[in-house]
């Protein structure tokens, strides 16, 4: 009876390629799946993090751009993969506030996937239109309450970080705006820019250089102290401007389908922590406006608490909205 069990674990290993000894598996390579269209914030920070981690692991790392329905198809993709850990799942807060936007999801965020380390937080920033009137934003608020029912709000569209901070801003200054949304970041900052809409809150990995370019207006960054980006470190936080307890950060974090053996989440989970130290890695983000993660969110059981923790905290902001998709 216990040969028969032995040849059974044996053989379940086999079927999901679950051994640590032969992982990576040679010539195979290690996808990191991007539930976005590339170009994108997230995609910049899954190509940087791939470069970082194919020295640790051993094995070449891709990027794979899995778009559509805010995230949730790829990160169902990866839900449903292969147990062998050569498929992860790069997501950001979005892997938080799905199951409040989603009235089916495919997945369950907390229980289909194993948690392999937090890679970073990226603050973001209120910016304008180049014509609006306003210079700072104590000036920003007094012309949106001259102009209630006109202000125009863009977003690159349900549950992407920009619709998310919106709704936050929104609700902080007790101001309904006339919310666009766009089919992701590029064409809405466009349109920013050229004077279509008025006001986009978005990622510091896309509006640190049209901020720098002067092709916006920046008005204020949504995290509890000032940044030091050169381009950034002049703009007030949002709590500094009079919104108490606004803070916004857009992180990344790491999964693997669930069950993918312990011993093989341990060599991914290492080799993450050792491109979170990698000097290039740190600087490419630094240049973003990101802040690659240094502290306990790094250990899978961290990562886990905190995402768990963001769910209660984006829910109940979501379901005042009003917000949800099928």
């Amino acid at each position: 009876m216990k040969k028969l069990f032995t040849l059974s674990l044996l053989a379940v290993a086999a079927l999901t390629g679950a051994n640590a000894a032969d992982f990576p598996v040679k010539d195979k390579p290690i996808s990191i799946v991007v539930p976005f269209a590339a170009g994108g914030p997230t995609d910049r920070v899954a190509r940087d993090l791939a470069e970082a981690m194919r020295k640790p692991l051993g094995a070449n790392v891709v990027v794979e751009n899995v778009a559509g329905a805010g995230g949730t198809i790829g990160a169902n993709k990866v839900a449903k993969a292969s147990q062998d850990g050569h498929t992860v799942l790069l997501h950001h807060i979005g892997m938080a506030t799905s199951p409040a936007l989603y009235r089916k999801m495919p997945y369950n965020t907390t229980d289909d996937f194993e948690y392999l380390g937090m890679v970073n937080d990226v603050p973001m920033t209120l910016i304008g239109r180049p014509t609006l009137p306003a210079n700072n934003f104590k000036e920003l608020q007094a012309w949106i309450e001259q102009n209630k029912g006109k202000v125009n709000l863009g977003n690159a569209g349900l549950g992407a970080a920009s619709h998310l901070c919106g709704l936050m801003f929104q609700s902080a200054i007790k101001t309904d705006m006339t919310t666009v949304p766009y089919k992701g970041t590029a064409p809405a900052l466009n349109d920013l820019m050229g004077g279509q809409i008025d006001l986009l809150c978005d990622q510091t990995t896309n509006t640190t250089s049209q901020i720098e370019g002067k092709t916006v207006k920046a008005f204020a960054v949504t995290t509890a102290k000032r940044l030091t980006t050169p381009a950034l470190k002049g703009l007030p936080t949002m709590q500094e401007a009079g919104l108490k307890g606004f803070e916004v950060t857009i992180w990344h974090g790491l999964y693997a389908p669930k069950g993918t053996p312990a011993d093989v989440t341990a060599k991914i989970s290492a080799a993450l922590k050792v491109a979170l130290k990698d000097p290039e890695f740190i600087k490419k983000q630094e240049a973003l406006g990101a802040v690659v993660v240094s502290d306990k969110r790094v250990e899978p059981a961290e990562h886990k608490k905190f995402v768990t923790a963001e769910i209660a905290k984006w829910g109940p902001v979501i379901q005042a909205a009003g917000v949800y998709a099928d």
